[in-house]
This record gives structure tokens, sequence and C-alpha cells, in this order.
């Protein structure tokens, strides 16, 4: 009895060493890295998710065009992303890692934030429409009914309405409500690089309440930004191409939706043509549809505005600010500022222009102190763009190099 037990007990003890002695699957962003880079150190940039004072800001090392000026608008929102605003004014800004949805309110000589909402997974998207603010996380879609006026409103669970898919990876959204009324949401690739299963890698729309589901665009692996063309009322996104296949490729993406149900290529075939080295497909390219730009190599394109403004220039009219957050798949750094894109509403000719930059420091050495991430267009048509690295709200603004 007693040489039982020991046994047993020994046998407890070894599987409990093997157990603990299993290794860990990989991060999720190790997927498709190839045996030739298996020493590389490239790794995802560890973001700020700590407020940041205003006074450590470094405003004025960020550089825009001749009579253009940016000063700080709001800070202390660890995360900041994509915003949205409300009828009264209110804007309302989502986050990714940190997990909270802001409010910030503009009392003119200063602004104020609170948290409207924390601890959910990942909640990136947010949009206003009928006073009503939205939500989306990767598992859980909330309304906030008439916030503005009720900061205390409790919200309305609407997932099960949107039937939302389970994985987590490149499944953080931007969200936004079209010309149509309808709600725009991306299913982004759960993977970095793989034939996804058929409700993910592709552009939805909604009706408000979750009914009505359309997919409008497939081989679409993340798209984190998108807008609508003032005049032809075409939807225009940004795609990231996927990672470890060298410094240099595949670039990400600006496309066009000319018409529903276009296929852009992922997983078989990127940017403007671009065959990939693992998922293999006879005439991978054939039938897809190619981007207006390319955006350049892991720059991590990121929001999209189409400025309809009358502050800026008249040559800024109908064409496109895109933010461009800096990847981390490349040994040299790219991306980390906004640029300006002009193209014809049919989508030829585009040409992308540095506009907003100063945030790179050291692109060899992976040093900066600020991402760009969205951007969205004030009344008096000034700019707003997040800061997801400092948490910060910086206003872009036009006085023709006047002195006030």
């Amino acid at each position: 009895m007693i040489r039982t037990a020991i046994t047993a007990s020994l046998l407890l003890a070894f599987g409990g060493a093997q157990a603990q002695d299993k290794p860990k699957p990989p991060p999720a962003w190790h997927q498709g890295k190839p045996a030739a880079m298996a020493d590389s150190k490239l790794a995802p940039l560890a973001g700020k998710m700590t407020e940041t004072p205003a006074g450590e800001i470094p405003v004025d090392k960020i550089k825009v065009p001749k009579g253009f000026k940016v000063e700080l608008w709001a800070s202390g929102m660890p995360g900041a992303r994509a915003m949205a605003q409300g009828d009264k004014g209110k804007i309302y800004i989502g986050t990714r890692t940190i997990g909270r949805v802001y409010e910030v309110t503009d009392h003119g000589d200063k602004r104020t934030s609170r948290v409207v909402i924390d601890k959910l997974t990942q909640p990136a998207g947010v949009a206003y429409a009928n006073g009503s603010l939205y939500v989306i996380a990767i598992d859980k879609v909330l309304r906030f009914d008439g916030i503005e006026d009720k900061p205390e409103v409790q919200p309305v669970d609407m997932t099960d309405k949107f039937a939302l898919p389970k994985e987590q990876h490149h499944n953080w959204k931007y969200i936004a409500f079209g010309p149509d009324k309808k709600l725009y949401v991306p299913f982004g690739a759960p993977c970095n690089i793989c034939e996804p299963p058929k409700e993910y890698a592709q552009i939805r729309r909604y009706n408000a309440d979750g009914s009505g589901m359309e997919v409008l665009a497939t081989g679409v692996r993340n798209t984190q930004g998108f807008d609508w063309h003032p005049k032809t009322g075409e939807l225009w996104f940004t795609d990231h191409g996927r990672d470890w296949m060298g410094d240099n490729g595949p670039e990400d993406e600006l496309n066009r939706i000319d018409k529903a149900g276009n296929f852009y290529g992922y997983p078989y075939c990127h940017a403007k043509g671009v065959v990939d080295i693992d998922i293999k497909k006879k005439d991978a390219c054939k039938g897809v549809t190619l981007p207006v730009a390319t955006m350049g190599p892991h720059a991590a394109v990121m929001g999209v505005k189409f400025y309809t403004g009358t502050m800026f220039p008249k040559e800024y009219q109908n064409t496109m600010f895109i933010a461009r957050k800096g990847s981390w798949n490349r040994t040299v750094k790219l991306g980390f500022d906004v640029v300006n894109v002009r193209a014809s509403a049919d989508g030829k000719s585009a040409k992308v222009t540095p506009f907003m930059t100063g945030f790179l420091e050291d692109p060899k050495e992976a040093k900066f102190w600020g991402r760009p991430a969205y951007i969205h267009q004030m009344k008096d048509g000034s700019l707003l763009v997040t800061d997801e690295q400092l948490g910060a709200i910086y206003r872009v603004s036009y006085d023709g190099g006047k002195k006030k």
C-alpha cells in the first residue's frame, strides 16, 4: 500500500513537472515568421498606457507645411485612437489595449475628459448617430442612448444582433455610419497570413439595429480606417500588409470600393500584385481589385479622412489625410506621421505627400515619441489627430502664416 502510494505520488509529480515544462505557444504576431528570420529581434512596439502630463508632450517637434499650426488640444487619455463627435460637440474616443472609451468636453479655453466605460476587450470602434454612441469591442456591441445629456446612462447590449466572430487577432475595429445611414464594420483576418474562415477578412455593413447584414468586400486583411468620397459616395479604406515577408513589403494599401463584392487579394495577392510566399494559389492576382495607392511597407496605415472644410487652402479640398502609426515589422522604421493623398475620383494618379511629421526621431533605432492614429474634421475645418502613444489629441489649423 505504501509503495503504491509513493508510486502514485511520483507519477503525479512527474506529470505536474511535464505540464509545467510544456512550452507556451508563441504569441500571435510570431505567426508566419520564416525559419530564416528565427533570430530576428523585431517585435511589436510597446504602447504607453499611463497618462502623459501636457507639459511633457513635445508639440513643438511636430512639423507641418507653412501656414499650418499644431497645438495640443487634449491629453490624459492613454491609448486614444478613433474619434466620433456627438451632436452637441462632445468627442468620444475608442482605445485598444487599455480597454476604455473616453468622452472629451470642450469648454472653449480647455478640454476635460472622463471614462465612459472601462474593462472592455479592445473597444477601438466608436460611432455616433441619432443621439446615440455606438461602441464595438471584440465581443461586445453597446449603444449609449442620449449620452451627451445623460453621462451615467447604462448601455443597451446589442451583441447578439451583430453575430461577432470570436477570434481576437486583428478584430479590434474602426466603425462608422455611412451616407446611407448604415453602420460599416470590418472583420480582420485572425492571423498574420492564413486562409481565413469565411466570416473574416471582410468589410460588412448593418442597419443601425444590427439587422440587414451585407458583406461589401472580401480579401481585406486588416483595415483600420475608411471614409466616403465627398462626390462619388464610394468607400475608400486603408489595409495593413502582412508581416514577415521582409523589410520592403508587402506595402500597406489604400483601396476603393467601386462596387459591392470586390475581392482585395488577401491572403494570395498583396499590394500592387505581390504574390504571397506561404499561401500559394494559381493566378494569385487574377480577379483581385488592386489598390489605388501603396502606402509604404509596414507603415501601419490607420485613419483616413476626406477633407471637406473651408479652413485649409483649396488644393486640400476632397483630398485625404491618412495617419500612418508606424509598424514594428521593419528594421528601419517607417510611418509615424500623417500624409496627404490626392487622387482622382476614379482612383487614378494618386500622390502621397508628407503633411505632419516629427514623431519619428531615429528610424534605425526605433526612437519615436508619438504615433498618430486617427483624424477627425471639426465644424470649423480644423483637424483633430489622436496620438495613441501619448494619449493626446492635436489640433491642426491654418491661418496662412498670419500672426495673431
